[in-house]
């Protein structure tokens, strides 16, 4: 114990957010057991300041969420994921700023991680706090990215990884999840009932808990995402940051991590957070909108990724988006569909439905007059197109499929008023 306290003294405690108990930070802490609320990891900002500062930063050629290690739960002499996780592209959209008339708007593609998603953030950090407590076997449910980004940093640390996914999860996912060596168990049930299957399983086995919404150290490894836009802006924090929204932890983590930077003295405001959900399951959006609690919705909604009907950080979720004073906006999936289209045609940005609704309640909010025309605005993709080909040809359409003849090529492209 004398031995993780001298290497974790960055870090003050895990603390419930509901009643404000404080646990020592290590794996034994993950719920509160006085009132079973979710905890959150508490730094020690004042000895983060003088080690973590924007020249020792620019000196660092370690470009992976790993450069921000001052600020994660984990101890100085782990073994680190070999995979290069983070540093993901930030890129300044001239094309897509000027159809929604934003000036001056970013797109952070984050489906360029190993595993292609943001995931892959939460995965890395559960992999090595795993591999440092000796344990052999990590597992979690997931309706796919999740699962994919832990069985691809696992196999990367030589652990072994059981996966359980609701029936529904696209095909794609799945074979990327195999093709990782993962133990996958399909369940014939919604993402409630996988989840807690999944939680049993865990709890029987003494498997390590990777799933987001019990494990208060995984929103850690996701908040890198906002350390990056500050460090990609140059410091410059921005106004707004649209995110998609499922079970709540993404978004916590990015407005986690933009507080950190604010705390410690690398920015000096702090943005708004637009929160994004699918009309067909919005139970975040919805408790944020009425000002009652958290209700189960179904998960009616081609954005199987963020199809949460009962989410399990909702309460870390409403917290930031009020803290931040932040928007909620909710989508159709045609409205996603067009916003897939938009940032493949207009950025070159190809991204799952899932990882494109924050796009599309940014687009929705410009067009509603919600964002201020010069604002400095950052849409986060949060997962890689590739993940679902299927959703991708929706939302694509058809190939023209012609014979071999340049007669028909050119009446066809005449009936489609395709000229140059």
């Amino acid at each position: 114990m004398e031995k993780k306290e001298k290497l974790m003294k960055h870090i003050i405690a895990a603390v419930c957010i509901q009643c404000g108990a404080e646990y020592e930070a290590d794996d034994n802490a993950y719920t509160c057991v006085k009132c079973g609320n979710v905890l959150d990891i508490k730094y020690d900002y004042g000895y983060i300041r003088g080690k973590l500062a924007k020249e020792k930063l620019a000196s660092r050629t370690d470009y992976s969420m790993w450069r921000y290690k001052e600020l994660l739960p984990v101890e100085e002499d782990s073994r680190l994921t070999p995979l290069r996780v983070g540093w993901s592209p930030l890129y300044k959209t001239e094309r897509l700023g000027a159809r929604l008339g934003l000036r001056n708007l970013y797109v952070k593609d984050d489906g360029q991680n190993p595993t292609s998603s943001l995931k892959d953030r939460a995965s890395a950090i559960a992999v090595v706090r795993a591999q440092r407590a000796g344990m052999t076997t990590v597992a979690c449910s997931s309706t796919g990215n999740a699962a994919s980004s832990l069985a691809g940093n696992a196999a990367a640390m030589g652990l072994s990884s059981f996966i359980f996914v609701p029936e529904r999860a696209p095909k794609g996912k799945v074979a990327q999840l195999m093709i990782f060596g993962a133990r996958v168990i399909s369940v014939q049930g919604n993402y409630e009932e996988t989840f807690k299957l999944s939680a049993q399983a865990i709890e029987r086995w003494g498997w390590y808990n990777r799933n987001a919404a019990i494990n208060p150290y995984l929103l850690e490894g996701k908040k890198t995402v906002s350390l990056e836009i500050a460090e990609q802006l140059g410091f410059k924090s921005p106004d707004y940051v649209a995110v998609s929204v499922g079970d709540g932890c993404t978004i916590a983590g990015v407005w986690k991590g933009f507080k950190d930077l604010f705390e410690i003295g690398l920015i000096d405001k702090l943005p708004k957070l637009i929160s994004v959900q699918a009309d067909g399951c919005c139970p975040i959006n919805r408790a944020l909108e009425t000002g009652k609690p958290i209700e189960r919705m179904e998960e009616n909604t081609i954005a199987d990724s963020i199809a949460v009907g009962v989410p399990r950080n909702g309460e870390k979720a409403l917290r930031a988006v009020r803290e931040s004073q932040g928007i909620t906006v909710n989508v159709s999936d045609e409205e996603i569909f067009e916003a897939m289209r938009l940032l493949g045609t207009v950025c070159g940005v190809f991204g799952e439905p899932a990882g494109v609704t924050g796009t599309a309640g940014l687009k929705k909010a410009a067009e509603r007059g919600l964002i201020p025309p010069d604002a400095l605005t950052v849409a986060i993709v949060t997962g890689n197109g590739l993940k679902d080909t299927a959703s991708a040809q929706t939302a694509a359409g058809e190939p023209l499929r012609i014979p071999p003849d340049m007669d028909i090529l050119t009446a066809e492209f005449k009936k489609r008023n395709i000229y140059f």
